[in-house]
């Protein structure tokens, strides 16, 4: 506004300066003009408002003063008088200078005049000789206005809830992010730069009468200021005071726009200006072992350029890094770009997802949910409410993405929206605005309507110990769509406490895969087809065996046909990881065991349970498994790990096992 603003000052200069008079010929009125042009320079905008109404006073037909009023209001932040004094021009001259009607259509939007806007540029648009350029900005502009009218008659669902004194202070907090547990919540902070008086504060015990003396000062208005890390664990559904992070992911400088992973374990952000930057704004990385963070590193070229990098989202399996950025290649001034995580720790080439993301305009605040197809941005590009407006893609089966989908009012409104994230389940999002309060950007959050949501996700949350000692175990994951054969998530234990978090995205079936040298693998089977909503997450500490004489583990997904010995397409899966398994142990010999429920005969059950463990066999045969390695045998129903008096120990008992021979 103010470059459009000072364009239009401009122009008015030259159209006076050409007829070599002002619109006023009152010495008075140009004297008090000219002295406000010299305030307004000086950005003393309290004399130049001053001076510019003395001029209106000795000339109020005077429309220069008028105009430059209006920008004064602008620059000052106030709105609705600057919208006031265009309309005092045009009610002078309605055809003075046509830019007006633009400028004038701008402001009322931002005031949610939409109607009004509609008829501004409506009228701008009816000038003749107006450039390419600004009949594509108009244009654009009252498809927004039709837009807002129409979102604004057709509400959508929206009730923030401020997230309390606990997360919210007199500072700005914005970029929240979650854990899919939802238990730990990571912001930004905007703070002063010596914080030795927040700290204090912060640090004390509660009730500690020297901590209530000690009061921060007010960041409004100051400039010595920066970001920071600030964390909160949720405490009995409460979350706790948030927590300056301190060293190493705090420093002097400015750490923000964080993303972490689904269990909260490595975190990416933006830093500014540092020594080991490529360009002014960079991507880093960290991560957490136990309680502790690691030194944050720069995570280099190719994502990181002598251009900005900032605000990244890393997808749930952590395969994906989604950024914005304004380097050379893009489709406008501020692009959301991708990169792909290859096998050796590095990115790939950046690339840039296309016009179904990108405007000619600003993207920014990429979020990509846990169930790594819905994508929420925000964007000034598109037609919206004006401003910034939050935004909805979802990727499709061939890697194409959906028409975007504007969010609606009054999630979306004439103020800038950025930063939406969404809670794993799927039903509640999270964002910043200061919109609602007059103690600057504070952390809301909402239930998020229906057709706004992504897929919901579940998840599996427990510890990795071994079986022998319980000692806690650092082991790898992996989530296995069992009909795409697609590995969706891979992911480790923590290295100290074993614990890990798994993402399972609803309407899908899975295999989980747990290993590490020198153990035992461990399956478990995930059975989530025709599930659309989530109810309880799922808990389940795995206990792995280290491999020896004895050992056994149930396959949980091999699966055959009813009645039948004849395998389903389905324990491929399963029958790929117990073959790389024995490739990586060559010195092993397994038996293979099938067993069944007690329904049928006996002699039947046996010959079945026999036929099954073969069919395991001879594919791992195909596969160039020495058969030397290998024995199989049937139980038939001997062996039941559960009664045979309910449907699901039956289930359990219908099984295929492996033990360790030799």
């Amino acid at each position: 506004m103010r470059i459009l603003l000072s364009y239009i000052l401009i122009l008015v200069s030259f159209y006076t300066t050409a007829q070599n008079r002002y619109t006023s010929t009152n010495k008075k009125a140009i004297k008090s003009y000219e002295e406000a042009l010299q305030s307004f320079n000086k950005m003393d905008y309290t004399a130049a408002s001053e001076l510019m109404l003395k001029a209106i006073k000795y000339d109020d037909k005077f429309i220069e003063a008028h105009i430059v009023l209006a920008e004064i209001y602008v620059e000052s932040g106030n709105r609705i008088k600057a919208i006031n004094s265009y309309r005092s021009t045009i009610n002078i001259d309605p055809d003075f200078f046509p830019g007006i009607y633009f400028s004038l259509a701008q402001l009322e939007m931002m005031e949610n005049e939409f109607d009004q806007a509609k008829i501004h540029l409506e009228k701008y648009l009816n000038y003749k000789n107006l450039k390419p350029v600004s009949i594509s900005r108009a244009k654009h502009k009252l498809k927004s206005c039709e837009f807002a009218i129409e979102a604004i008659k057709n509400p959508v669902a929206f009730n923030p809830i401020n997230l309390g004194e606990n997360i919210n202070t007199e500072y700005d907090e914005y970029w929240p992010t979650l854990t899919a547990d939802e238990q730990t919540l990571i912001i930004t902070r905007l703070v002063p730069k010596n914080q030795k008086e927040i700290s204090l504060v912060e640090n004390k015990k509660a009730g500690d009468e020297q901590s209530k003396k000690i009061i921060p000062v007010n960041i409004q208005g100051l400039k010595n200021v920066q970001e920071d890390f600030y964390i909160s664990i949720k405490e009995n559904d409460i979350w706790a005071k948030a927590i300056n992070a301190g060293e190493p992911l705090n420093t002097d400088r400015n750490e923000g726009a964080q993303t972490i992973l689904v269990d909260g374990r490595i975190m990416y952000f933006t830093a500014c200006n540092r020594v080991d930057g490529k360009g002014r704004c960079d991507i880093y990385v960290t991560h957490k072992n136990g309680s502790e963070w690691t030194e944050p590193i720069n995570i280099g070229a190719p994502v990181n350029s002598k251009f900005w990098e900032a605000q990244p989202s890393i997808s749930p399996d952590g395969k994906t890094l989604y950024f914005v950025s304004n380097r050379d290649g893009g489709i406008g001034q501020k692009d959301i770009w991708m990169s792909n995580l290859k096998k050796d720790g590095t990115w790939t080439k950046p690339f840039n997802p296309g016009e179904k993301i990108n405007t000619r305009g600003q993207e920014q605040s990429p979020f990509i949910h846990p169930d790594n197809r819905t994508l929420y941005f925000a964007s000034e590009g598109k037609i919206g409410m004006g401003g910034f407006d939050l935004y909805k893609v979802t990727r499709n089966d061939d890697g194409s993405w959906s028409d975007p989908v504007n969010l609606g009012y009054p999630i979306n409104t004439a103020h800038n929206e950025i930063g939406l994230i969404v809670n794993a389940k799927g039903d509640r999002a999270f964002f910043s605005s200061d919109r609602f309060t007059d103690k600057g950007r504070d952390i809301f959050e909402f239930e998020l309507y229906k057709a706004a949501r992504p897929q919901a996700v579940s998840y599996l949350k427990g510890r990795v110990y071994n079986a022998d000692n319980k000692k806690n175990l650092f082991a790898h994951f992996e989530l296995i769509d069992l009909d795409t054969k697609k590995v969706i998530m891979n992911s480790e234990s923590d290295s100290v406490t074993g614990e890990f978090l798994i993402c399972l995205p609803t309407n899908n079936d899975y295999a989980l895969n747990v290993s590490k040298e020198g153990y035992l693998f461990y399956s478990d089977n995930f059975s989530l087809k025709g599930t659309f909503e989530i109810s309880d997450p799922y808990y389940k500490d795995v206990a792995l065996k280290p491999i020896k004489i004895g050992e056994k583990i149930v396959l949980k997904n091999i699966f055959y046909t009813t009645d039948s010995y004849e395998l389903v397409e389905r324990s491929i899966v399963e029958l790929t990881k117990l073959t790389e398994f024995l490739v990586s142990n060559p010195s092993l010999k397994i038996e293979i065991s099938g067993h069944t429920d007690n329904v049928g005969t006996p002699e039947y059950n046996l010959e079945l349970s026999a036929n099954r463990a073969k069919s395991v066999y001879d594919y791992l045969v195909n596969e160039q498994i020495n058969p030397e390695r290998l024995t199989y045998k049937g139980y038939g129903e001997t062996k039941p790990l559960s009664a045979n008096d309910t449907e699901e120990g039956k289930a359990e008992n219908r099984r295929t096992e492996i033990e360790i021979l030799k």
